[in-house]
């Protein structure tokens, strides 16, 4: 089936989870998720898996193994296309790019091209085309003070403390969540951020380079 939309189901059923988040919850609901919840997100990774990359939903259930909140279940699903990550709750649509952790070789790179001055200032123009697009990009994680071996006062300090680089966007419950009109607003936002993406990919690559 073509994406169109998530139901006012699909929200209901966050809420609930927020307010039970218990494994009684989940399998009485589990039919509801499912249907109204996953398959959308599935129908619409499907559908900009072409143009953007590999499509990948995360799993529902949450690791607790480390964490005081040892409740079993993501109250939101979440989704990859591609570096573009999807998500939705009970309080609207979100959409990222960019690199949200970075292993030290990426770091490094990252900051040896932002200090460079053609890498550098092309990331800069980068960020202020997306921002220009209502869109945020900012770090998740940053340096309260320059990185080891460059200068406090270099041109770009404020990116050269970032540890890792995001653009997000978060759009509240309107009417057009329902519809298929919430494709385009993910399209619009890849489209607007894939420079960021690309850049990241020519200057920091992935883990093994």
């Amino acid at each position: 089936m073509a994406f169109s939309g998530w139901p006012e189901e699909a929200l209901d059923f966050y809420d609930g989870l927020a307010a039970d988040n218990s494994k009684t919850y989940w399998t009485r609901h589990k039919a509801v998720y499912e249907d109204t919840v996953r398959r959308p997100m599935a129908e619409l990774i499907d559908e900009l898996a072409d143009e953007f990359g590999e499509p990948r939903i995360f799993r529902p259930y949450r690791d607790i193994r480390f964490s005081k909140d040892k409740s079993p279940y993501k109250t939101h699903i979440g989704a990859m296309i591609g570096s573009g990550y999807i998500q939705l709750s009970a309080t609207g649509l979100a959409a990222g790019d960019g690199m949200y952790v970075m292993a030290p070789g990426q770091l490094g790179r990252y900051r040896q091209a932002v200090a460079g001055d053609r890498a550098g200032r092309e990331l800069e123009r980068v960020i202020a085309a997306i921002e220009g697009q209502a869109i945020g990009v900012s770090a998740h994680g940053e340096l309260k003070t320059a990185p080891r071996g460059y200068p406090a006062d270099h041109p770009r300090i404020g990116l050269l403390r970032y540890k890792s680089i995001v653009a997000w966007k978060e759009w509240p419950v309107e009417p057009w969540l329902e519809t298929a009109a919430a494709k385009d607003q993910v399209v619009s936002f890849l489209r607007a951020t894939r420079p960021l993406s690309d850049w990241l990919d020519t200057h920091v690559g992935d883990v093994t380079d």
